[in-house]
């Protein structure tokens, strides 16, 4: 048992920083892409203002929320697998 908590806690470690990891990418791509739309598109009014904006709508979106797959997918493998071992 203190096997699977310890490696439970490892593993949750290692996702919390792939999870962190992930998700500043994931914003500083979404902010390039703001800058460049302001660049090319609008170039009325402010470009800080315009960009912290769209990242406040991206903190509401589907995509943000998406990222959380990286805790999922891994535990329902693990869980999956651990069945597979000894159930069947």
């Amino acid at each position: 048992m203190f096997a699977f908590l310890r490696f439970a806690l490892a593993g949750f470690v290692i996702l919390t920083v792939i999870y962190i990891a992930v998700s500043l990418y994931s914003r500083a791509v979404r902010r390039g892409k703001l800058g460049r739309e302001w660049d090319e598109d609008i170039r009325i009014g402010d470009r800080h203002a315009y960009v912290e904006e769209g990242l406040r709508q991206y903190d509401r979106s589907l995509r943000r929320k998406l990222i959380l797959g990286v805790y999922v997918v891994p535990a329902i493998v693990v869980g999956t697998i651990i069945y597979i071992t000894n159930y069947m």
